[in-house]
């Protein structure tokens, strides 16, 4: 997570199972291009959507349906949302 962000695409249907991810609430959001800061980690999965997060003087990284992505505590990005996004999400 040198970057803050992790992705995982393809993650084990068995490691989402252990995470309860289905029950986390959703969200999602169109085309569109926003700053965003972490206060705390964030873990989602992507459910739709095609993405690419800037971290604050970082290389983009982009991501989409499927991938599992961490976001570290504190991170200062830009989202730049290609596709409209929906997507399961826990903080903490």
């Amino acid at each position: 997570m040198a970057n803050g962000i992790t992705v995982t695409s393809n993650p084990d249907p068995a490691q989402l199972q252990s995470l309860a991810v289905t029950s986390w609430p959703t969200w999602g959001c169109g085309v569109s291009t926003f700053p965003w800061t972490y206060d705390e980690q964030e873990t989602c999965l992507l459910l739709a959507g095609d993405v690419s997060v800037t971290p604050e003087g970082g290389e983009p990284v982009r991501f989409g349906a499927g991938d599992l992505v961490v976001f570290a505590a504190g991170l200062s990005c830009i989202w730049e949302v290609h596709a409209p996004v929906r997507k399961h999400y826990r903080f903490g």
